[in-house]
């Protein structure tokens, strides 16, 4: 079963939809966008001069970074084709990015996603992604309803009370990250409850962070289930998802999606692994080729489950100076607004690392004198959205020219 004709579709009739798609972004993008008419300045271009795909790749990428920054020098206003109160909801991400959402169905195009995981209506979800600020609560949560399932609007953390749903309630759907439900199956088996036989989990959907098959396999030993996984980032909702017979993740039929020398913007050949670089089908909020940092590589066979689409075959690192970490995205930059409140540290340096199947975010801190830690950890909490954990060491311990941020996590 299908949710939609667009999943069977062949792949010629999909591009040709796909560029008519990209057209009414172009369009709507050289109406209303100011960023966007800039970067066809630049081209000494207009909408119309695109004719073809090839034309299309020829098109500066829109990266993070300029993304944060315009959006602080110009506001929001500047990105839109309308007023920022036709929208449906305006959120923030780490960055920080403001992430507007249209008034369209299915803005971010997860349902195609959830019913190939095999959700259907009458099924009860645990949501326990963030409904505060950030896009993924309701951008999740809104497609499971079109479908016909029931939400538990739980959010992150707070895991004893997760487990009471999850045992008191006929849950068996769960959405969230597949950390965090390890960590929910080992805090219940501490409580001295089984997660076979206590909870009525039957299939989970993951985001946010990278899927190992030691960890896919253990989450599913542990509760009986199936988990499958979908890609997507706050601005641009969905780019691709897992169906039930695995072997990557289905392109989203709502996205153009390239895989692109991160040096140039233009595609590579497939198979090759490059970034991964998005148009979502906004016309209110028009992105074009939209540069996500990702990398990935294309897989063109055609699946056993019928659908027609390519697939990505999975997360293989970051393309720029950022990481996601526990569906958080860290910029260095960011972070040096807290360490400068703190002249006690004279260098730094953040650092991931992937412990025992949970990451685990490190800063080590150079200082002569002692300060206070536990303010540090509160403030960078509350600035990246993340807790974490502090090491100190003697000035000159980092090396000259030390990189901010090292990703120090392997994934199999």
């Amino acid at each position: 079963m299908y949710y939609t004709e667009y999943e069977t579709e062949p792949r010629e009739k999909r591009m040709k939809r796909k560029w008519k798609g990209v057209k009414d972004v172009l369009a709507a993008a050289e109406a209303g966008s100011g960023e966007f008419r800039e970067r066809l300045g630049a081209l000494g271009a207009c909408a119309r001069d695109f004719k073809d795909w090839d034309d299309y790749a020829k098109i500066p990428p829109l990266r993070k970074k300029d993304l944060i920054e315009w959006q602080r020098e110009h506001g929001i206003g500047w990105f839109l084709n309308g007023r920022p109160g036709e929208l449906r909801r305006i959120y923030q991400s780490p960055g920080p990015i403001y992430d507007p959402e249209g008034r369209e169905p299915d803005y971010w195009a997860w349902s195609e996603g959830f019913f190939a995981a095999g959700f259907r209506p009458g099924d009860l979800a645990q949501m326990t992604f963030s409904y505060h600020m950030t896009p993924a609560g309701l951008m999740l949560e809104e497609p499971l309803r079109d479908i016909g399932c029931a939400v538990i609007p739980a959010g992150p953390g707070n895991t004893e009370k997760q487990i009471e749903f999850l045992t008191e309630l006929p849950v068996n759907a769960f959405i969230g990250m597949a950390s965090y439900l390890k960590v929910i199956g080992e805090k219940a088996v501490a409580l001295g409850l089984d997660p076979l036989a206590d909870f009525h989990l039957e299939k989970a959907y993951v985001a946010a962070e990278p899927l190992p098959e030691s960890l896919r396999r253990e989450v599913q030993e542990m509760f009986g289930i199936t988990v499958r996984q979908g890609y997507g980032t706050a601005d641009v909702g969905c780019i691709a998802y897992e169906c039930r017979e695995l072997g990557g993740m289905h392109l989203s039929n709502y996205r153009h999606v390239e895989i692109c020398d991160p040096a140039t913007g233009l595609p590579v050949p497939d198979g090759e692994v490059g970034e991964v670089v998005v148009t979502p089908f906004f016309t209110d909020y028009p992105l074009v080729r939209l540069a996500t940092g990702d990398l990935s590589s294309m897989d063109l066979s055609h699946c056993a489950c019928g659908r027609t689409a390519r697939k990505l075959t999975g997360w293989k690192g970051r393309a720029d100076d950022t990481t996601k970490v526990k569906g958080q995205f860290i910029y260095p930059g960011q972070a040096a607004t807290v360490f400068s409140r703190y002249p006690a540290i004279s260098g730094w340096q953040i650092r991931v690392k992937h412990v025992s199947g949970r990451d685990v975010l490190v800063v080590v801190a150079e200082t002569a004198q002692p300060f206070d830690t536990e303010s540090f950890e509160a403030d960078f909490q509350a600035t990246m959205k993340l807790r974490p954990v502090v090491e100190t060491c003697v000035p000159g311990t980092l090396p000259e020219n030390a990189p901010r941020l090292v990703d120090e996590r392997t994934f199999d």
